[in-house]
């Protein structure tokens, strides 16, 4: 199903989330039924763990930021529209589709992050401006460890309502992102300096086992030791700190995972569509059409405007970053694993959060996915236009490197291309 989709997307030109998604609809439980993800009992959360774990690394592995100016950006871009897109998506949930304070909540942290795995392909089908495509990639790549982790805690509130304080709430999630971020920042490193002594053969497969073996086990690891979801953003920095410490020899190695990567997310999406019946999205009815919405229209744009002031983004930029916003793999699975919980717990309206996140699945990677083109032209930001040669401007207050530095020589992005931080998890 998932091959077929890839195809067919490929012939088509369509954003090949929603043909897989489309795919497991049809195949699962409402459809044919030939797709049944429950049958794989307690190994579905451990396989969806490992294929997301390995989706975040090879993110993490591909991040470039040769412009310095971008991390500053990136953290207001998360500082300031993070809790936006928090209070905005809870007002929505619960006034939209009629959700209580609680599921609204889970709802809302769960669709807070934008999927990395889906805007990498938009924007390469775009062929949007590199500073611009990697601000939208380094959202989403620090965003979703985050939002998955604390999808985790207050499913933990909503299960235990009296036996847990907002306090331990609070503590458990900044120790599931700094201890996770702390076991990849060393596992990484570790991993690293392995793969230097190796000599970079394209027939030995042992850099890749390696990898695998270090992904695999600090996922598991994290799991064990932190929490379940602290090897989410254990495996992004892992493969930030790889990326960086080894980037002059990944060569065949990047294309390798990029490969399990992409085959991770061809089997992810139809598998967890497969789980959603009609039944899950009929009660919605226009009012889940209208929260999601609401989501894309008001609280994304108003979420890029609070967390661009004084970044030095162009007007073209903010309208841009504000209109791109698709949710992928990580609050397809959150949504997925969280129902089975929900619902063994008997929590009322679990099966409409899961239908709510994959409908607003659905409607940005569809809308966003095929307007994205038709807008980047407009306002001017695919590569090889003239405004593509400004890169983005410095933010505000900042000097440009030109001007600061007056012997710097503009060397082109081709031939040198400066490793990138580890996102601040």
């Amino acid at each position: 199903m998932g091959a077929a989709s890839r195809l067919a997307a490929r012939i088509f030109s369509i954003p090949a989330v929603v043909l897989l998604l489309a795919g497991g609809l049809v195949m699962g439980r409402q459809g044919l039924g030939l797709i049944e993800p429950l049958d794989l009992g307690s190994g579905l959360e451990t396989a969806v763990e490992l294929l997301v774990a390995l989706v975040l690394f090879d993110g993490g592995l591909g991040q470039r930021m040769p412009d310095s100016s971008l991390a500053p950006r990136l953290r207001r871009l998360v500082i300031f529209g993070l809790p936006v897109s928090l209070v905005g998506g809870l007002l929505m949930a619960h006034y939209w589709t009629q959700l209580n304070w609680e599921l609204a909540v889970l709802f809302s942290i769960i669709v807070s992050a934008t999927g990395p795995t889906v805007i990498t392909p938009l924007v390469n089908q775009v062929r949007l401006q590199r500073p611009l495509a990697q601000l939208l990639e380094g959202e989403g790549l620090l965003v979703e460890p985050i939002a998955a982790v604390g999808a985790l805690v207050s499913l933990q509130w909503i299960l235990e309502p009296f036996t847990t304080s907002y306090q331990l709430l609070v503590a458990e999630l900044l120790s599931s992102l700094g201890m996770g971020s702390l076991f990849g920042l060393l596992a990484g490193a570790l991993l690293a300096l392995l793969l230097r002594q190796l000599p970079d053969d394209s027939m030995d497969s042992v850099r890749m086992q390696l990898c695998l073996a270090t992904l695999m086990v600090l996922s598991v690891g994290c799991g064990q030791v932190i929490s379940p979801a602290a090897g989410l953003p254990a495996a992004a920095v892992a493969g930030t700190v790889v990326g960086r410490m080894v980037e002059s020899r990944l060569g065949e190695l990047e294309a390798q995972l990029r490969q399990l990567s992409q085959l991770a997310i061809t089997l992810l999406f139809p598998l967890l569509a497969a789980d959603i019946t009609w039944g899950d999205l009929s009660p919605l009815g226009w009012r889940g059409v209208a929260c999601v919405l609401s989501l894309m229209v008001v609280v994304r744009p108003l979420a890029v405007i609070l967390g661009s002031v004084g970044s030095g983004l162009s007007w073209p930029q903010k309208i841009f970053l504000g209109w791109m916003g698709p949710r992928g793999i990580i609050s397809a699975s959150t949504a997925s694993l969280f129902a089975l919980r929900l619902e063994e717990a008997g929590i009322l309206g679990s099966s409409r959060v899961q239908g709510l996140v994959f409908l607003t699945i659905l409607m940005t990677v569809s809308l966003n996915g095929l307007s994205a083109p038709l807008l980047a032209r407009s306002l001017k930001l695919t590569q090889g236009l003239p405004a593509d040669e400004d890169d983005l401007p410095p933010p505000h207050g900042e000097v440009p490197r030109t001007q600061a530095d007056p012997d710097h020589v503009k060397i082109p992005e081709e031939q040198l291309e400066l490793p990138s931080s580890p996102p601040p998890f």
